[in-house]
């Protein structure tokens, strides 16, 4: 499994699930807009959406959007220590 500080991540084509399941909260990304820089396909524009992981009551908790992966995986740590740890 692929960690990034110290959270798992997941990414199927342009979805991306960041954190523990056993979590109160991860971190749902979407990569709407990508564009090929040389050899690479580089996020151009993605979602951030921090959900639930209670299936009985799922909710988006906060959103936001980012110009690239680097940004809203910053973001998206930040949410998920906030979250699930204070």
């Amino acid at each position: 499994m692929m960690m990034y500080k110290n959270y798992p991540i997941v990414r199927k084509e342009n979805e991306i699930y960041f954190g523990y399941m056993s979590d109160p909260y991860v971190v749902y990304l979407k990569i709407e807009q990508a564009q090929k820089q040389q050899d690479l396909i580089v996020s151009k524009s993605i979602k951030i959406y921090q959900m639930s992981t209670d299936l009985e009551h799922p909710d988006i908790k906060k959103q936001a959007e980012r110009d690239n992966l680097y940004e809203a995986l910053d973001v998206a740590l930040a949410w998920l220590n906030r979250a699930n740890h204070s």
